[in-house]
């Protein structure tokens, strides 16, 4: 915006330019950013950021991800692994065989239990389920 069209050239003669005598306008008055969260700013941080300081829970240290990694699918999903062709093959099967899905061969370790699925037998392999 150009400088004409600024609120600062209709305070121009005007003393204190909108900011008042008493308080006048500085710098950093209550301090930068989130300074004196636990002292002069405590109710403000109490009431729009609870919970902001503190602790929780216990430490870990050297906490390597690779533990801990366990992708999951949901039992809705399991017929999606197999590909149309299998779908076709197992079609005409005698009624007796029942389809394997292997969950850890498609990259997942857990099978969760949301959604509905079909009403035909199927063997799941998964390390966990939940």
């Amino acid at each position: 915006m150009t400088s004409r069209l600024k609120k600062n050239r209709k305070k121009r003669g005007n003393v204190s330019a909108g900011h008042g005598r008493v308080g006048k306008h500085r710098k950093h008055p209550s301090g930068r950013g989130l300074a004196g969260g636990q002292h002069h700013h405590r109710i403000w941080m109490d009431k729009f950021h609870p919970g902001y300081f503190g602790k929780v829970g216990m430490r870990y240290f050297h906490k390597t991800r690779n533990q801990f990694h366990c992708p999951a699918i949901n039992v809705e999903r399991l017929w999606s692994l197999l590909g149309e062709k299998t779908l076709e093959e197992i079609a005409k099967r005698p009624a007796g065989e029942v389809p394997v899905i292997d969950v850890t061969k498609a990259g997942f370790f857990k099978v969760l239990g949301t959604g509905k699925i079909p009403q035909k037998p199927m063997i799941v392999r998964a390390k966990f389920v939940s």
